[in-house]
């Protein structure tokens, strides 16, 4: 069974948000071994300068990179990333699965977005679409993807 992660920065503070990545958990316990990992968001002084906010990045990236185990497949989640449907979505991780990857990672960079380093090591930059969204609602959206794709590979009638 293929293991599926959100590796993210920081935590949902709103119980509605972490209601609907629950759901969306419990819905993907048939498909895969799903879980959500958060690392520790960085915070910056009242002032602060580029240079705070790279080290914020950097920072976040090391910590993001510490939880990716070797040979796990990683898609980071970014603005210059390429845009799939729902249903190459689901082509790719099948095809991922049928490639012989056992781990699947998904990043989530913080509010001023993914290190280089983190790039870097993607497999697959992807972004949800050019507009921006709340890192809150971002989450719930890639769940949400996350389980569609499922859905459509084992043809449920969910994404009819």
């Amino acid at each position: 069974m293929l293991t599926v992660n959100i590796i993210c920065v920081g935590s949902l503070k709103e119980q509605y948000w972490r209601d609907a990545c629950a759901e969306y958990a419990k819905r993907l316990g048939g498909f895969c071994k799903f879980g959500i990992i958060e690392v520790p968001e960085s915070r910056l002084p009242k002032s602060y300068s580029d240079a705070d906010i790279a080290k914020v990045i950097s920072g976040e990236g090391t910590r993001i990179l510490e939880k990716i185990p070797s040979g796990s497949f990683v898609a980071a989640m970014c603005i210059e990333g390429r845009e799939l449907s729902s249903t190459q979505l689901a082509a790719r991780l099948e095809q991922i699965a049928l490639g012989g990857k056992s781990r699947v990672d998904f990043i989530i960079g913080g509010s001023y977005g993914l290190s280089e380093d983190v790039k870097r090591r993607a497999d697959l930059r992807l972004s949800m679409s050019p507009m921006t969204f709340p890192h809150q609602l971002a989450r719930v959206m890639l769940c949400e993807q996350i389980y569609r794709a499922f859905s459509i590979n084992a043809d449920t009638k969910y994404h009819k």
